[in-house]
């Protein structure tokens, strides 16, 4: 299994050729900066190995321990948190849980101090279709570049291991 600096390595190493793939497949180059920015975030800090104490998991800073829960529930390299696509869905889900959770606390507690109405229904549902019918692309973009940063680290555990394998095999 690659160490944490060589996961950042492939990760710098094959991102010149995301940014070029990206580029030439949307021709867009908004889309192709928000497929180069979620790829370097997902190679760096949001990737599979924020279930144990690794490197991504320290440059979290002290937000780190909001993954202290994720680490508990995912076994390392369970298909929950290095499996294609599905670890990335439930690493999204969880910050997004995270994320509401502390922001009905600060607007809870900003509406007691500032008295202004606020409403969570109306707030979702205008995201959402916000979501759905201005920036669907985008958000499709953001995710393939969450993914594919999740799959370089993945992949390069599972090709890693194999190539130990079979040189374990050679020796026997």
């Amino acid at each position: 299994m690659p160490s944490g600096k060589n996961h950042d390595r492939i990760t710098l190493w094959t991102f010149p050729w995301i940014v070029g793939g990206t580029l030439i497949l949307t021709r867009d180059g908004e889309l192709t900066l928000i497929v180069a920015s979620a790829f370097l975030f997902s190679g760096l800090m949001f990737g599979p190995d924020l279930d144990i104490y690794s490197i991504q998991f320290k440059r979290w800073g002290i937000l780190r321990y909001f993954w202290l829960p994720y680490q508990k529930i995912f076994r390392h390299r369970s298909w929950f948190s290095h499996g294609l696509i599905i670890g990335t869905v439930i690493r999204v889900v969880y910050l997004l849980s995270i994320l509401i959770i502390l922001s009905t606390f600060l607007v809870a507690i900003a509406q007691l101090i500032l008295g202004f109405d606020w409403n969570w229904q109306i707030f979702t549902l205008q995201s959402f279709n916000l979501l759905k019918q201005e920036y669907t692309q985008e958000a499709i973009a953001l995710f393939c570049g969450l993914e594919v940063g999740a799959m370089s680290h993945s992949l390069s555990d599972w090709l890693s291991s194999i190539y130990k394998q079979r040189q374990k095999k050679k020796k026997s």
